[in-house]
């Protein structure tokens, strides 16, 4: 990790299922695999980890003092019947469906957050996550922009769930980042979504990958997956209004930097690793 030479920084292996004892001052709460590859895999840890993970971190935070930052998701919406999404929003979720683990987890994990907040006058944050990409996101992710542009970059069909008419925002990591910090900083509990309101189908985003890689990448169709949300988009007015808060990278700026720092990985170009560097600072 590009942070282990900076001694200010300390790592510690952890499972948050089981409880922990430490001095600080703020817990930005983001365990869970957010993947439905990797969500799915194990779902009982997922739903372990959204629910009983998180009653330990906000126990730690009534224990210290600390303000704790917990990372919803946009998947609390469901499949939503209400576009774009509001945080007013109760959602469209199915409660024994397959997603259910993180869905209802992460709906979970904001009810016990509030329940601290009110009850035990725990300072609390809720970001609801839309998509985000970027550099350093595992390759074999499972999500559809690292599953696009580590198919492209290996000469492989792009696999498109459905007939690719779903749609999905895209936020760079960066600005989600941002996003995040002013939340903690902030004097507002939230929730508060935090997304990229430009709004793309799986085909539009499948044809600026082939844009970015190669204007040949084949794009090949599979049977749509269970429980998947035919339209996302976020309403990001209230983030704006009390946070300071939009997303700055567009996906067409954001695409290339995490295709160079892909590439790299991949094939071990470092002449390719020095152009992400620059167009990282630029």
């Amino acid at each position: 990790m590009h942070h282990f030479k900076n001694p200010s920084f300390e790592l510690i292996r952890h499972d948050v299922v089981e409880p922990l004892l430490l001095e600080v001052d703020q817990i930005y709460h983001l365990a869970c695999p957010a993947s439905p590859v990797h969500y799915k895999h194990n779902p009982v840890k997922t739903i372990k980890t959204n629910v009983v993970g998180t009653l330990n971190m906000l126990g730690l935070a009534k224990r210290v003092g600390a303000r704790f930052l917990l990372t919803s998701t946009s998947e609390v919406y469901g499949d939503p019947l209400q576009h774009p999404q509001v945080e007013t929003y109760w959602g469209n979720v199915n409660p024994i469906g397959v997603r259910s683990c993180y869905d209802e987890g992460k709906r979970t994990a904001e009810t016990l957050a509030m329940d601290y907040h009110r009850g035990a006058g725990v300072e609390v944050r809720i970001a609801r996550i839309f998509n985000t990409y970027g550099p350093r996101m595992c390759i074999d992710d499972g999500r559809v922009v690292s599953n696009f542009v580590a198919q492209a970059l290996r000469k492989e069909p792009m696999t498109v769930y459905g007939d690719g008419k779903q749609t999905r925002s895209f936020q760079f990591v960066s600005d989600l980042v941002e996003g995040l910090m002013r939340l903690m900083e902030g004097e507002h509990v939230g929730p508060f979504n935090l997304g990229n309101p430009g709004e793309f189908t799986m085909l539009e985003l499948a044809q600026v990958v082939q844009e970015t890689i190669d204007p040949n990448a084949r794009i090949e169709f599979r049977p749509n997956t269970e429980d998947d949300p035919h339209k996302r988009k976020p309403d990001i007015t209230k983030a704006k209004d009390l946070l300071g808060w939009e997303p700055k990278i567009p996906l067409r700026q954001g695409l290339p930097m995490m295709v160079s720092d892909f590439r790299q990985r991949i094939f071990g170009d470092h002449k390719e690793e020095d152009t992400a560097t620059n167009t990282s600072s630029s």
